[in-house]
């Protein structure tokens, strides 16, 4: 599975575990259409989405592990990094998060190592 494959899935199912619990039909709904551009590889624009509904409820940990997600397929790694690691201090036992985490943390690591940079900020 391509790393985009592999990231989309996991948008997809962290969206879709996290669908009920919403605060806001506002912030349901930007995250059900940023899931479903990123689907489609908008990723910019679900990354716009995402960050709308950061924008309006800076503790949604999904909003931020979306945009991690969205981040990371835009080569913005050091930003991703930071996305993944809010969501995670916002929702540590949110296994969707705790595995795009680690999943990513393993990624950067290695590119971090063999390019010897931090990513595109």
């Amino acid at each position: 599975m391509s790393k985009h494959a592999f990231a989309v899935a996991f948008l997809v199912a962290a969206a879709s575990a996290g669908a009920g619990c919403s605060s806001a039909g506002t912030s349901g709904d930007q995250i059900a259409f940023g899931t479903k551009v990123a689907h489609d590889g908008l990723w910019r624009e679900a990354a716009f989405r995402f960050e709308k509904v950061i924008a309006a409820d800076p503790k949604n940990a999904r909003a931020h592990n979306n945009l991690a997600v969205a981040l990371e397929a835009t080569g913005e790694f050091a930003r991703a990094l930071e996305e993944y690691k809010k969501a995670l201090e916002l929702d540590p036992h949110d296994s969707y998060i705790r595995r795009n985490y680690a999943r990513f943390a393993e990624f950067y690591t290695s590119y971090t190592r063999t390019t010897g940079k931090a990513g595109a900020s």
